[in-house]
């Protein structure tokens, strides 16, 4: 239990990109169109968020400061004034189809228009991160997002084909749909595994928990079990849809849609359960990319930052919190599709990946700050391969975003 709980971190910080409102439908749109031909996406993502995850916890860990706080003062403001706005806008395009999701699945449940939900989530959100306690924020989050596991149950109550998965995930194939949307797919599911505002709000979230370098165990642990949670969890939304609308070639595009095979599974409870799931998860990334946008602009600029500190010491970080949620309010008030609006965003996030892993990478081996807790040899090495994929998939975005006119 002490290991579960030491882990909330890892789960709250992986729900937000592996399995926020647009990978929700993305994940299963991926299933339904190539069944499991991208489940080595995320398994390649897993590994890597996982080894840059370790490097900015361990970051955290023994200098006792966030990454970007380091970032700034390692590579110089220029730098990390470039960095800090394509993550902030990211991250609050981001926050702003969270928001969208959080009444998206409300929505669902009552069927009142998702528009006249937004004010009340975003409310919902900023009291959550003005007024609850970090360490009980993730364990309530991080947990109650475990209700996704519904759609791993559902593999096994409905009539699965498993020696078929299994061949669909080891052969790369396009399933008919055209080599360009098959690489679109796989780039936009890649972004989503390793969206910047990911290792900010975890090793942030190290620093507001206190860690030293006696808790690095712990923060292993946040990862290794974590970030694989997440990327299970994202698995399940493609097997699921894999199994209920690959073999009739059916697409889908809404929430009601990816919970279908639950549906399918368990009737009412079913969905029930699923929509529950749906607002857990939303409403962790929300939660994170909030606080993300805040992290990165206080630590940029030198403020109080810090949900331990309260909003009169540290007026500047909580007032960059509340503009975010705001910002996000109102980007959904021009009635831009939540969903849409996450997709794009993840192709725009992919462009501006290298702009995040790179500094991670340099300040993870600087003994300045680290001593004797500099990476080694093999993380190097993953590291390094990882940068590099990360750096092809930057490449390619915007090329096959025009060629298949966003994956149609």
């Amino acid at each position: 239990m002490r290991k579960l709980l030491a882990a909330t971190l890892g789960v709250l910080s992986a729900i937000g990109g592996f399995v926020d409102i647009g990978d929700l439908v993305a994940a299963s749109q991926a299933g339904a169109r190539f069944g499991m031909a991208h489940a080595w996406v995320l398994l390649v993502g897993v590994l890597g968020i996982c080894a840059y995850a370790e490097m900015a916890g361990r970051i955290a860990a023994v200098s006792g400061r966030a990454v970007f706080d380091l970032v700034r003062e390692r590579l110089g403001p220029r730098v990390a004034l470039l960095n800090l706005v394509a993550s902030y806008v990211v991250t609050v395009v981001t926050l702003a189809a969270e928001l969208g999701g959080v009444a998206l699945a409300v929505q669902l449940a009552t069927g009142v228009s998702y528009l006249l939900w937004v004010p009340v989530a975003a409310f919902a959100v900023w009291l959550v991160l003005w007024r609850m306690r970090f360490e009980l924020m993730e364990r309530v989050f991080g947990l109650a997002g475990l209700a996704l596991l519904v759609f791993a149950v559902a593999l096994v109550a409905l009539p699965t084909d498993w020696g078929r998965l299994g061949r669909q995930a080891v052969q790369l194939s396009s399933a008919g749909q055209g080599w360009s949307a098959y690489w679109f797919v796989a780039v936009a599911l890649f972004a989503s595994t390793v969206s910047p505002y990911e290792v900010f709000f975890f090793s942030s979230g190290g620093v507001e928990e206190r860690w030293s370098a006696a808790d690095l165990a712990d923060a292993r642990s946040s990862v290794l079990i974590g970030f694989p949670v997440g990327g299970f969890l994202a698995l399940s939304l493609i097997a699921t849809a894999a199994v209920v609308y690959h073999p009739s070639g059916a697409s889908l595009d809404t929430l009601d849609q990816v919970a279908q095979p639950v549906v399918l599974a368990f009737g009412g409870i079913g969905l029930a359960v699923a929509v529950l799931a749906f607002f857990a998860v939303t409403f962790g990334a929300a939660l994170e990319t909030g606080l993300s946008a805040a992290y990165a602009a206080a630590q940029y600029f030198g403020w109080q930052w810090g949900k331990r500190i309260s909003p009169r010491k540290a007026a500047r970080f909580h007032s960059v919190l509340l503009v975010s949620v705001l910002l996000g309010v109102l980007a959904l008030l021009t009635r831009v599709d939540p969903i849409q609006l996450t997709e794009y965003m993840l192709i725009i996030s992919a462009v501006a990946l290298p702009l995040t892993y790179l500094p991670i990478l340099v300040v993870a081996n600087d003994r300045n700050y680290l001593g004797d807790r500099v990476n080694g040899r093999w993380t190097n090495l993953l590291g390094a391969l990882f940068l590099l994929l990360i750096v092809v998939a930057s490449v390619a975005a915007i090329p096959l975003a025009i060629i298949t006119r966003m994956g149609q």
